[in-house]
C-alpha cells in the first residue's frame, strides 16, 4: 500500500507518453512545448498538482484591484475536470491551450462549464448571476445598479439567449446565441 502512494506521487511530477499522446490530441502544442510547459510546471508546482489556494494566489496578481476570490473558484473548478480538488498538468495544459490557442467555440464551451456551476448541462439565471457577480468583484465594478446590476445583466442575457423559453440555457443556445452577438461574446469572453 505503501509504494502505491510513493508511485502516485512519482507520476504526478513525470509525464508518460500516454499523457504526452493525450495533450497532442487535445491541444494546440507540440511534444517540445508540452515539455517545456511540463517542465515551467513542476517549477511552479514541484509536487506535480497545483491546489486551490496557490491558484488564487497566483490569479490575484493579474488583478490587483479587484476581489479574485469568487471567479478563480469558478475558474478553478472549471480546470479541475476530475474534481479532484487540484489541478494537474494535463488539466491545466489543456485549459492554458483553450485560453490562449482556442477558437471561439472551444473557449465558449469552457466559458459554459464554468457558468454551469452544478455540472447538470444547463445554466439557470441563478447560475449565470453568480458568475457576473464574480466577474464584477474581479473587475472592481462598483456600479451596480439599475441596468447594470447582476440580475438585469443576467435577465438581458437569459432573454436573448433562452430560445426555447425554458428559464435555462443548453450549451448548445449559450454558444450559438454568443457567436451571434458580438456583445455577449465581449463579455462572457
Amino acid at each position: 500500500m505503501g509504494s502505491e502512494t510513493s508511485k502516485s506521487k512519482k507520476h504526478a511530477t513525470q509525464l508518460v507518453e500516454e499523457e504526452v499522446q493525450l495533450l497532442l490530441k487535445n491541444t494546440h502544442f507540440n511534444r517540445q512545448q508540452i515539455m517545456e510547459w511540463h517542465q515551467g510546471f513542476l517549477k511552479d508546482c514541484p509536487k506535480g498538482k497545483l491546489d486551490k489556494k496557490k491558484f488564487i494566489e497566483v490569479y490575484k496578481q493579474f488583478y490587483p484591484s479587484g476581489k479574485a476570490d469568487k471567479f478563480c473558484s469558478h475558474v478553478f473548478k472549471t480546470f479541475d475536470t476530475d474534481n479532484s480538488g487540484e489541478i494537474d498538468f494535463v488539466e491545466f495544459l489543456i485549459a492554458i491551450s483553450v485560453t490562449s490557442h482556442g477558437d471561439i467555440r472551444e473557449k465558449l464551451n469552457m466559458a459554459f462549464n464554468m457558468y454551469d456551476i452544478d455540472k447538470n448541462g444547463k445554466v439557470d439565471s441563478k447560475e449565470m448571476e453568480q458568475i457576473v457577480t464574480a466577474i464584477y468583484d474581479l473587475l472592481g465594478e462598483e456600479n451596480r445598479k439599475g441596468e447594470n446590476s447582476p440580475s438585469k445583466r443576467v435577465e438581458k442575457i437569459m432573454n436573448k439567449l433562452d430560445i426555447n423559453g425554458d428559464h435555462s440555457l443548453t450549451k448548445e443556445e449559450f454558444i450559438n446565441g454568443c457567436l451571434q452577438d458580438d456583445f455577449l461574446k465581449k463579455i462572457i469572453l
